[in-house]
């Protein structure tokens, strides 16, 4: 099991509900945190639990951050809006650093989420010693 941060920027959150529906499986396996909004949108939409933390404005994007430098986050999902600036730009930028020093995998679109959530279970068969 691991311990996946899902985050998505306003305009990316029906993506993310999206890749959630069509992953579910994979997804509810996993620990999921998520930002604010966002894991309520996931929640309401397809039932997935998720530990909500502060929405990304009000601090989200800086708890996730906290959790991947405590080693408490394997893998981030973070759909940004390439297209519009983000009050909290210097935030983001934080937790993207993180991911870099920390050796996590990110994916920041959906076709390199769809390749990382593609890839779970073969990194659970090999952590079982399965493969």
């Amino acid at each position: 099991m691991m311990n996946i941060a899902l985050i998505a920027h306003d305009q990316k959150k029906p993506i993310m509900i999206e890749l959630t529906e069509k992953y579910l499986d994979v997804l509810s396996q996993n620990t999921i945190y998520t930002t604010g909004t966002t894991g309520k949108v996931i929640n309401e939409k397809t039932g997935l639990v998720v530990n909500r933390l502060n929405s990304g404005p009000l601090g989200g994007d800086q708890q996730i951050g906290a959790m991947i430098s405590e080693q408490k986050i394997e893998l981030v999902i973070f759909l940004r809006d390439p297209l519009a600036a983000q009050p909290h730009e210097p935030d983001v930028n934080a937790l993207i650093r993180l991911c870099d020093v920390y050796n996590i995998p990110l994916a920041t679109n959906i076709g390199t989420a769809e390749v990382l959530l593609n890839a779970l279970p073969l990194v659970e068969a090999v952590e079982e010693g399965a493969l």
